[in-house]
């Protein structure tokens, strides 16, 4: 860059100048140029490399519908035999959406996918074969990562018309007892658009009978959607099928909320202060969902010691008011090693047993050596409701409580942390008050196989009995504690009535077109269950054992829809009802083929969307099933698309496999050309 600075200024004040012999020294001085610019000439070993050419086959749900399927596997082997007429180019098939598991069709997911080993230069373009109905199309054509076409073949037909609910709003929750509304609306797509104009619905719940109820098209309509018990909820709202219509798969809803219980309202009266008090009440109120009120009495009424009365009690115990005024706002009651001193009057133990029996209540006794004494509460108005009396006797010696074979069944101590193998691995306790369990089920053993805990349905209500006052050793930690926590909230919340707990329970739940039945049992076998499924027909299947207490099924059905199941337990019949569907809903929403969703791609790209179903004379007089446009190579084309053909771009790709240099002007001869050079200009400047 210095010589040719030099040079040219030379060259140019030459010329300016006048001077003689200054082309011949400009001729020189451009030699010496290119001599120091050394070009050679430069031959490649060049190896053409194929184009490639992608097809996307859309598998999803929409396209079993009619005769897409058929259309589109037509569709491939035109497209196929025209690449191949074509030469030169490599066609990669791959399918999409079949798996369903995915949110909508997601074909450009699928196609990056697809095109990870292949070279962006190499890419002639895509060609979709599909309804439309893709959810992942990019917004710009930047997002695709390559300079190619992207063309669509729709296997649908352009005047298809459909009808679908859609869910406006909907709960997600709701206070069991209480109701919330579900908004919808009928939306109508396709050719007809007959917005106004009226239609029936069918709106199911459990255990109500179907309510019809009438609609207007593209109008929110609301139904009110009940909480009858905690846990999953179900509606199903299902609009009437249309003659025409493309599909009847998304012409029914099913809503699923859970219904929440208000906060449980729990009443502890502890007796005699211990280490274990703080256990109950430390559990208790860690729940959230539970609303305590504790009392503990310190001394009972007729002890006298001289204590001053202010230093006794902060608050009255309010006995008519909880125990005859307010007992029935209680889900819960618990007795914690509670003694019969002349506290409550016996008008209250009463009432207790008429809380429990008439209206449902639950009871808890957590007793220790108490129950054992002639204070006992068993020698109270409550012993018809307690499951086993007392023997009088309390036995003060180390055991490992054990879970007994009914324990294991239940789902209060069932797969309790520990109780696995012949001995649990839980520490000790060290006395507990034997009883005679002549109601209810054992769940536990304590010292020389005595009852520990007790579970007994009584009326209306449900009673527990818990023979030890020492679970707070396993709270403690002693000899590496126990499950403590876990056994006594499922006990409580046995008590009052959690689904999840239910010993005698059927389960319904289904996974796309999957339907698993699920049935728990404290008996040794169990019946087999009744299916009926939406079209009205009605099944038996046995189930198989799947642990001690549990058997389980799971089976194919073929309709989406609500599924009731119904089987005879010991207290009468038990029912479950699970939504089997598709498990894409959005896949099946919109099922009307469309041009709209693909076009702003295909025409940022180049590439067109044509439609696949026959039309014009030629496909009249072939016959044929599908048209597809005629398939040519292009290769500097920006518009690859037109009305009856589409062109993929011809690349022009190779690999270049060795390269020849030759230089041009090195040497002698660069050497004697530029000698001869400057000997013609120096000639000329001496004339």
């Amino acid at each position: 860059y210095a010589f040719a600075a030099v040079g040219a200024a030379l060259v140019v004040g030459g010329a300016v100048l006048r001077a003689r012999g200054i082309v011949w020294r400009f001729l020189a001085v451009a030699l010496a140029w290119l001599i120091l610019a050394n070009p050679s000439l430069v031959v490649e070993n060049r190896e053409g490399l194929r184009d490639v050419a992608v097809v996307i086959i859309d598998d999803s749900a929409s396209q079993n519908l009619e005769e897409r399927r058929k259309r589109s596997d037509e569709a491939l082997e035109q497209v196929r035999q025209q690449i191949q007429r074509l030469g030169n180019i490599d066609l990669r098939i791959v399918r999409a959406g079949a798996d369903g598991n995915e949110d909508g069709t997601r074909l450009f997911g699928t196609l990056e996918r697809a095109l990870a080993d292949v070279p962006r230069q190499r890419l002639a373009g895509v060609i979709m074969i599909t309804d439309g109905q893709v959810h992942d199309i990019p917004k710009s054509p930047a997002a695709l990562g390559f300079d190619a076409p992207v063309h669509a073949l729709l296997t649908g037909q352009p005047d298809e018309f459909d009808r679908r609910i859609e869910i406006l709003k909907a709960p997600r929750y709701g206070i069991v007892g209480q109701s919330r509304e579900i908004e919808a609306r009928v939306v109508e797509t396709g050719r007809r658009g007959r917005a106004g104009e009226r239609v029936t619905l069918k709106v199911r719940r459990e255990g109500q009978p179907d309510e019809t109820r009438q609609a207007v098209i593209g109008r929110p309509v609301t139904f009110a959607m009940p909480f009858p018990h905690a846990g999953q909820n179900i509606v199903e709202i299902e609009l009437e099928t249309a003659p025409g219509e493309l599909t009847a798969a998304n012409n029914r809803v099913v809503v699923a909320a859970d219904g929440v219980r208000e906060n449980l309202r729990v009443l502890l009266v502890s007796g005699e202060p211990h280490a274990g008090e703080r256990v109950w009440r430390n559990l208790l109120k860690s729940d959230a969902a539970v609303d305590l009120v504790h009392f503990t009495i310190l001394r009972p009424p007729q002890k006298q010691d001289g204590t001053p009365i202010h230093q006794l009690s902060l608050i009255a115990f309010p006995t008519r008011e909880l125990f005859s005024e307010k007992i029935k706002d209680f889900d819960l009651i618990i007795f914690d090693r509670y003694e019969h001193r002349g506290i409550l009057q016996m008008l209250y133990y009463d009432n207790i047993t008429r809380y429990v029996n008439e209206h449902g209540g639950a009871l808890l006794v957590a007793a220790g050596d108490d129950y054992a004494s002639t204070y006992s509460l068993y020698r109270t108005p409550l012993a018809p409701v307690l499951p086993a009396p007392p023997t009088g006797r309390v036995l003060e010696v180390p055991f490992k409580a054990k879970i007994t074979d009914a324990g294991q069944r239940h789902p209060v101590t069932q797969g309790l942390p520990g109780s696995t193998g012949d001995q649990p691995t839980w520490g000790r306790w060290f006395r507990q008050a034997e009883v005679k369990a002549d109601k209810g089920s054992v769940l536990m053993s304590g010292a020389e196989d005595r009852p520990l805990l007790i579970l007994n349905r009584k009326g209306k209500g449900r009673v527990a009995l818990l023979t030890s006052d020492q679970a707070w050793l396993w709270a403690r930690g002693y000899e590496g504690g126990g499950p403590h926590t876990d056994l006594l909230r499922r006990l409580s919340h046995w008590l009052m009535k959690e689904p999840d707990l239910e010993e005698e329970r059927l389960i319904a739940s289904a996974k796309g077109l999957k339907l698993t039945i699920e049935r728990r049992s404290m008996e040794d076998s169990v019946g087999p269950v009744k299916i009926s499924a939406p079209g009205g027909d009605v099944s038996e299947m046995n189930l198989d054992t799947a642990g001690k207490g549990v058997w389980r099924s799971t089976i194919d059905v073929k309709l989406p829809g609500l599924y009731k199941v119904e089987t005879q337990g010991p207290s009468g019949p038990l029912t479950a009802v699970a939504n089997a569907g598709i498990e894409d809903p959005r896949e099946m929403n919109e099922v009307t083929a469309t041009d709209s969703k693909m076009r702003p791609i295909a025409d940022a790209t180049g590439g067109g969307v044509f439609w696949t179903n026959p039309s014009g004379l030629i496909a009249s007089a072939t016959g044929a099933a599908v048209e597809v446009p005629r398939i040519t190579m292009l290769s500097n084309a920006k518009l690859l698309a037109g009305s009856g053909w589409l062109g993929l771009k011809d690349r022009d790709a190779y690999l270049t496999k060795g390269v020849k240099l030759t230089p041009m002007f090195t040497g002698l001869m660069a050497l004697s050309a530029l000698l001869f050079l400057l000997a013609i200009a120096w000639w000329r400047e001496g004339r």
